[in-house]
Formats: structure tokens, C-alpha cells, sequence
């Protein structure tokens, strides 16, 4: 399999400097240009001011109703809002052990940067903020402050190259998203990047706190081998949690079998989590191009706010 175009840069191989540096090239060149003149192709945000009214559609918020509106015409209607032309975005990251893995061409917490990056080069326009929530193992959280500037925004990016790396621990992905949701008051993109592997019972509702004030993406970071294995022999593995390690029959052609189909059953769960808590859901995988990806997920996400718009302005 030939290798993508665009390898997010190991942090582990290179300098925080230069994995900028990298990314900030990779951004400008294949991704710069998405959101030129208004941020709705990917991030159409909430506004403060009220816009025009148009018929309900199947998604919509039903807190936007426009209850006059809709008593007048004897159908439900819901009122847009026109987005602010300052966006304050936050992105937090999953920093767990968990993320030190990868067997492709790079390891899930390099792409985390890589996205977490993308999302801040994306936004930085005069008068936006960037602002961060680095979740680490056993409760610690650091929370730097939304400010403007791209001085701000690549210090804050090098905070999040630099952050050590856990031999053990677990990230409360839960109490994350509740302290992101406590410290972003101000309507705006809130970016989770994780590989949600924590049960989605434990932080499913507090998705759905942060997706009923902001506009919300689940970045979903993902290796191949966590969806299947190869078949090389008895394979120790280690639970990057707790250090326990396991011998894993992987010749055992009924055991792969098993480990898949469990495999695609935790992806579905987490899928149906972020689906049911009305979060835009992208998955990006360490063997794959990230780039293209996030190209694919902005073009369809402006298709659906063009098809829902053109549906309303129709009529």
C-alpha cells in the first residue's frame, strides 16, 4: 500500500518547531481557501442576530422554532441566526496514553496535533480567539485562554506538541468536556479530538452540554489495528491504562473474527454517542490521508447547509 501524500510529522522524530512548521505549510497549501469570505463551509457557528425563518427540516435544533411563526402558517418553522463575524474557537485534545499508538504511518496523538492544528490555522482571521484544554491522564487538565493573534495560537499549538507522554493513567473524557464546557461561555466551534475509547455513557452528556451552545465537531482518531488484527502468531499487547499485559492468540482464525466484529460494534456505539448528542462526527486514521479527509468532511458539510438552504429559499 502506497503511502498518503500528506503524514502528519511525528512529534517524537522532530522538534515542536518544526512539526509547526510542517503543518502550518501542509494547511496553507491544501486546505487554506475553505473558508474564504464567511465560515459557514465549515464551521457556520451560532450567531447573536436573528435571520430569516424557513420551513423544519429533519436535524434541525427544535429550540430554533419560531413558535409565531409557526402558529401563522400551521407548520413548524425555525429561525436562523446570522453568524458573528469573531469566532472563538476551543479544541480540546485527548492527550491520554492511549493515544501514544500507532502501527501506520504515524501515531493517533500526532494526528490529534494534526487536527487540532488544521482547525486553529483554519480559523485564525483578525479579531478570532483560539483557546485549548489539554487532557491529560488522572484529572489534569491545563486550559489556556481563548486569545487572539497567531503568536497566541502557535504558542498554544506548541504547548500541545510538547505535552509529555504517560506511561500509565487514564484521561476522564468526561470531566474534560465538562471543564471546556464550563470555560467556553461565549457561543462559538468547540473541537473535541480523542479516540473516545472510554465508555460513551461517561461523557456522552456532557458532549451534548457543549453541542446545546456550540457548534460542535467529534474528531474521531482511529488505527487500523484497533479495528483488526494480522495474523502474526501469539502477540503481547499492553493496556497503555493499566500496564497489564495480555498474550493474544492472533493464528486463532475465529479469534480475529471475534476481535473484529467487537471492534466495529465499539465503533458503532461511539458513532450513534456523537450521532444522538447532534455533533458533526469526522474520522481521521493513521493510515490514511487526514488532509484529504478533512477536504472531503468541509465539502460535505457545505453540500448539506446548501441543500437545507436551498430547500427553504425555495419556497
Amino acid at each position: 500500500m502506497a503511502a498518503p501524500t500528506n503524514v502528519p510529522p511525528r512529534s517524537t522524530h522532530t522538534g515542536p518547531d518544526e512539526v509547526l512548521r510542517r503543518l502550518d505549510i501542509a494547511v496553507a497549501h491544501k486546505l487554506d481557501g475553505l473558508l474564504h469570505g464567511e465560515y459557514q463551509g465549515l464551521v457556520p457557528g451560532h450567531g447573536s442576530e436573528l435571520g430569516e425563518t424557513r420551513g423544519y427540516n429533519a436535524g434541525d435544533d427544535v429550540r430554533r422554532i419560531d413558535w409565531n411563526v409557526t402558529a401563522r402558517f400551521q407548520a413548524p418553522h425555525v429561525r436562523d441566526t446570522i453568524a458573528d463575524r469573531e469566532l472563538e474557537t476551543w479544541a480540546l485534545v485527548d492527550l491520554g496514553p492511549s493515544m501514544d499508538f500507532g502501527t501506520a504511518y504515524c501515531e493517533k496523538r500526532d494526528l490529534a496535533v494534526s487536527a487540532a492544528a488544521a482547525i486553529g490555522f483554519l480559523t485564525a482571521r483578525t479579531g478570532n480567539r483560539f483557546g485549548a484544554v489539554l487532557a491529560r491522564p488522572e484529572g489534569d487538565l491545563q486550559v489556556v485562554p481563548a486569545r487572539g493573534g497567531r503568536t497566541h495560537l502557535m504558542a498554544t499549538l506548541h504547548r500541545l506538541v510538547a505535552s509529555p507522554r504517560y506511561d500509565g493513567g487514564q484521561v476522564d473524557l468526561g470531566l474534560a468536556m465538562e471543564r471546556l464546557a464550563a470555560t467556553a461561555r461565549r457561543r462559538g466551534l468547540a473541537v473535541v479530538v480523542s479516540d473516545f475509547l472510554a465508555p460513551p455513557d461517561t461523557w456522552s452528556r456532557s458532549l451534548r452540554r457543549i453541542a446545546t451552545r456550540h457548534e460542535t465537531i467529534a474528531i474521531e482518531i482511529i488505527d487500523p489495528r484497533e479495528l483488526s488484527l494480522p495474523d502474526v502468531g501469539i502477540l503481547n499487547v499492553v493496556d497503555p491504562g493499566s500496564g497489564r499485559t495480555r498474550e493474544v492468540p492472533t493464528g486463532s482464525k475465529r479469534f480475529r473474527a471475534k476481535y473484529e466484529a467487537a471492534a466495529t460494534e465499539q465503533r458503532r456505539t461511539i458513532a450513534e454517542a456523537i450521532r444522538t448528542a447532534g455533533v458533526d462526527h469526522l474520522v481521521l486514521r493513521t493510515d490514511r490521508d487526514w488532509l484529504l479527509d478533512v477536504v472531503r468532511f468541509v465539502a460535505d458539510r457545505r453540500a448539506r447547509v446548501h441543500a437545507r438552504r436551498s430547500g427553504w429559499s425555495a419556497r
